[in-house]
C-alpha cells in the first residue's frame, strides 16, 4: 500500500499521548508539533487512526506544501496539486482553514483563491467548466504559517472527541443546564481520555471521578480499560471516498473489536446532582460501558472513599463566568480537607481557576498544563501520601 502524509491535529497539551498512541498503532515518521502530530501511513491507517484514536481531533490527509507569500503563488501551488487523483467530478469541496504569522492574513480571500484553483485543477481533468458538487464530502483545509501554505483533505468529518455517546438534540436543556452548574466549557472526550492516561489507569485499581457531571472521564476510563475503539459507533467522511477501498472500514472495526479486553473493572462516578447522575448513567449506556461504571448521588466534600490502590481524576467547577468564583473556592476547600483525610488515592485535577492550590490547602506535587479546547487549564498531580 502506497504512504501518505497524515497529520492529527489536538488540543495543546496532548501531543505527547497522542504521539505514544500513534506509534503504539504502527503509525511510522511520527513528530509531535505544537497542537498536532505528523505521521505516516498507508489506507489501512487511515480506518485505524479514525476508529482507534482517542486523544487526536481528526485525521488529515496532507497533499502538500509550498512557499505562499502571495496570492499568485498561492495560487499556483493549489493548483499544482493532484486534486484530480483525490476528488472525483462530483465532489463537494468546501475550503476552511486559517493563517498565521503570514503576508496573507485574510482567511476569507485565501478560501477563495484556494477554491478556485482547486476548481481550475479539476477542469483540466473532468474536461467541464462548472461543478455541482453534490456528491461525498472533501472538506479541504488548508494552514498558512510563515507565509508556507499546507493543503489538507480531512477524513474524519465530525471531530474525533464527538464518539457519538453523548444526551441527543432531545437533551439539550437539561445539558445546558448541568453545564452551567459545572463548568464554563464541557470537557472535551479527547481531553477527558488523556487526563486517565496521564494517571496511569489502565484498568488496575480503582478509579473515581467525585464531580462525574455527565459521566465523560468514567466513560473513557472504561473504553480504555477495556481497549475499546473509541470510534466504534460512528461513521467518517472518507467512508465515501471512491479513491479509498471500502474495505479498509470493516477490516478496521473487525481488528479493533479483536484487542478488546473482558475483566472486572472498579470506576466510580459520583455528582451531588442527581440529573447529572441521571445523564451520566444514560451516556455511559449509550456507550456500552454501563456494566463498567459504579455511579452515585454524592458530595464530593464528604469523600471518604477506602481503596487500597486508587486513583481520582476529576474536573470540578472552575468559578468561571457561571459559578462565583468564591463558591468554587469553597467547594476546593471542602474537598481538600476530605481528600488530606484519605490513605492511598492519588489525585489528577484538572481546573483553570488561579487560586485552586491555595483553596485546595496544599501545593500540587506536579503541575501540567493543558488546553480544554481554548480555555487554559492546570492538572494538580498529588502523587505523594498526604
Amino acid at each position: 500500500m502506497p504512504e501518505h502524509k497524515l497529520c492529527v491535529p489536538c488540543l495543546f497539551g496532548l501531543e505527547g499521548p497522542l504521539g505514544n498512541e500513534l506509534r503504539h498503532m504502527g503509525l511510522r515518521s511520527v513528530m509531535p508539533e505544537n497542537g498536532r502530530v505528523r505521521c505516516t501511513g498507508t489506507d489501512a491507517d487511515i480506518a485505524r487512526m479514525n476508529l482507534r484514536c482517542r486523544f487526536g481531533e481528526r485525521v488529515l490527509l496532507e497533499l502538500g506544501s509550498f512557499p505562499a507569500p502571495t496570492f499568485d503563488a498561492l495560487f499556483e501551488g493549489v493548483k499544482a496539486l493532484p486534486w484530480a487523483q483525490y476528488l472525483p467530478a462530483d465532489a463537494a469541496f468546501p475550503v476552511k482553514g486559517y493563517s498565521l504569522e503570514s503576508a496573507l492574513h485574510s482567511v476569507p480571500d485565501c478560501q477563495k483563491i484556494i477554491k478556485k484553483a482547486v476548481v481550475e485543477s479539476l477542469k483540466q481533468r473532468y474536461h467541464v467548466t462548472w461543478f455541482a458538487e453534490t456528491g461525498a464530502l472533501y472538506q479541504i483545509q488548508f494552514s498558512l504559517v510563515h507565509d508556507t501554505a499546507t493543503l489538507y483533505l480531512d477524513t474524519t468529518g465530525t471531530p474525533l472527541h464527538k464518539r457519538g455517546y453523548r444526551a441527543n438534540s432531545n437533551a439539550a436543556p437539561l445539558r445546558e443546564t448541568l453545564a452551567a452548574a459545572h463548568v464554563a466549557a464541557p470537557l472535551r472526550e479527547t481531553l477527558a481520555a488523556a487526563l486517565v492516561d496521564i494517571a496511569g489507569y489502565r484498568g488496575r485499581g480503582d478509579l473515581c471521578d467525585p464531580f462525574c457531571g455527565s459521566g465523560t472521564i468514567a466513560i473513557e476510563a472504561a473504553l480504555a480499560a477495556k481497549g475499546r475503539a473509541p470510534g466504534l459507533s460512528r461513521d467518517f467522511a472518507a467512508m465515501q471516498w471512491a479513491w479509498l477501498p471500502a474495505e479498509v472500514w470493516p477490516q478496521a472495526r473487525e481488528e479493533a473489536r479483536a484487542r478488546e479486553f473482558h475483566g472486572e473493572y472498579h470506576i466510580f462516578a459520583s455528582d451531588i446532582d442527581p440529573r447529572a447522575v441521571a445523564m451520566a448513567r444514560d451516556n455511559a449506556r449509550r456507550a456500552g460501558v454501563d456494566d463498567c461504571i459504579t455511579f452515585a448521588v454524592a458530595d464530593a466534600r464528604e469523600f471518604d472513599r477506602t481503596t487500597d490502590r486508587g486513583v481520582i481524576v476529576t474536573n470540578p467547577p472552575y468559578g468561571e463566568r457561571l459559578m462565583e468564583k468564591r463558591e468554587a473556592e469553597a467547594l476546593y476547600t471542602a474537598f481538600g480537607a476530605a481528600y488530606a483525610k484519605t490513605e492511598h488515592w492519588r489525585l489528577y485535577l484538572l481546573s483553570s481557576h488561579t487560586e485552586f492550590e491555595r483553596a485546595f490547602g496544599r501545593p500540587a506535587d506536579k503541575k501540567r498544563k493543558l488546553y480544554n479546547g481554548t480555555l487554559r487549564c492546570d492538572l494538580f498531580q498529588y502523587t505523594k501520601d498526604v
